[in-house]
């Protein structure tokens, strides 16, 4: 039975690979408490033209609760994302005719968010009969050093942001191979526990980040966990504890207590990320040991903070590598960075990715034992 004239059926478009022509994409991005989207355009040269992005943040919303709620993200992502779609495609000065498909993230994420924003991009795909790229929020973290520096494969890859605590090798486009993960907490997790427990706000990252600027870091003897330990795994959870009873100890908190306290957190978290880091470098060169000049590259929200990016920065250099970490807008939550996933994936020929529908746990390395288990949802990162 025909599609009637409102619900076209959908048009076919061959997948190009290489410098076949260029490729415009329509981003969406709903997984967790910003809503966005973006229109991007990689070039024949496989470059990158942002042509808009466009984020709501919810920060304001979730503050008085200290964290995310999804409830509330979700109703968010309802009442505007529409609106932002429209706001991307007239800062793009594009139609969706001259689209060459619609990009939206399915997972991990907030199952209530992914839903609003992959069922919106699928009725933008049927309605205007583009495909539909179901993208990984993980591989938009994973590829944004492509769109930024033009990172060539391989190249190792420290992932760390509310929600998770990575090490990777990106060895290409949907090719993922995972060193170490955290074993309990992530570390922007970590990040906004100790701003909760001090009464610094949230989001806690820049909050504590502000406080250590005035602290003492050699005040609280902090435990350094999974330092000097084999493989590349993190933990954080115990740090954590370390912080509330070190808390606990001098109450009432001064402003100078607190301020030590998040100067002593942050070098402990600095010197586990930078143990961790050398260990994935070595583990890269082994695997990859005629690779000249290996990248690294740092990505999510916890890579803007100032300390651990000297730290990261200093590590790749003892240790031969470069390093590039894309600008804050693009370390967070965004819709440029799922757009430019799905121009990769297209380019290479990769419409299939495997699921076609939202999906709160999504591991990048389906092979790589979960160090968290797994259930009826799937396996945990």
């Amino acid at each position: 039975m025909p599609l009637p004239p409102e619900m076209p059926e959908r048009a076919q478009h061959t997948p190009v690979s290489g410098t076949a022509r260029p490729l415009v994409l329509l981003g969406i991005e709903s997984s967790c408490d910003e809503t966005a989207a973006a229109v991007v355009r990689r070039n024949p040269d496989g470059s990158a033209t942002v042509l808009s992005d466009v984020v709501l943040s919810q920060t304001e919303d979730h503050a008085p609760y200290g964290g995310v709620v999804p409830e509330i993200a979700a109703r968010a992502h309802v009442v505007h994302l529409d609106r932002l779609i429209r706001k991307a495609m007239d800062d793009a000065g594009c139609a969706f005719a001259d689209l060459d498909g619609i990009a939206a993230t399915a997972g991990p994420g907030l199952i209530g968010g992914l839903l609003v924003g992959f069922t919106m991009a699928g009725a933008i795909a049927q309605v205007h009969g583009l495909p539909l790229l179901a993208i990984n929020h993980l591989e938009g973290h994973a590829l944004t050093a492509r769109l930024t520096d033009g990172v060539a494969f391989p190249y190792l890859m420290l992932l760390v942001s509310g929600g998770h605590s990575q090490l990777l090798i990106v060895e290409g486009v949907g090719r993922y191979s995972r060193l170490g993960t955290t074993i309990d907490d992530a570390l922007g997790e970590a990040f906004d526990k100790t701003a909760k427990l001090l009464g610094l706000g949230y989001p806690g990252g820049p909050h504590v980040e502000r406080m250590a600027r005035n602290g003492d870091e050699t005040r609280f003897d902090f435990p350094r966990p999974m330092v000097g330990r084999p493989g590349c795994d993190f933990s954080f959870s115990g740090l954590k504890t370390a912080v509330r009873r070190a808390a606990q100890a001098v109450m009432p908190l001064t402003d100078q207590d607190a301020a030590d306290i998040c100067a002593s957190f942050q070098a402990a978290i600095s010197d586990c990320v930078a143990d961790r880091l050398t260990r994935a470098m070595r583990a890269f060169r082994h695997r990859y040991p005629d690779v000249e000049s290996p990248a690294v590259v740092v990505a999510g929200g916890v890579a803007a903070n100032a300390r651990l990016r000297a730290m990261m920065t200093k590590v790749a250099a003892d240790n031969g590598f470069s390093v590039s970490i894309p600008p804050l807008r693009l370390c967070t939550d965004n819709a440029v960075m799922i757009a430019w996933a799905g121009a990769e994936r297209m380019a290479a020929g990769l419409l299939d990715t495997g699921t076609t529908k939202a999906r709160p746990r999504w591991p990048l390395d389906p092979d790589a034992v979960p160090a968290l288990g797994a259930g009826a949802a799937g396996a945990k990162a």
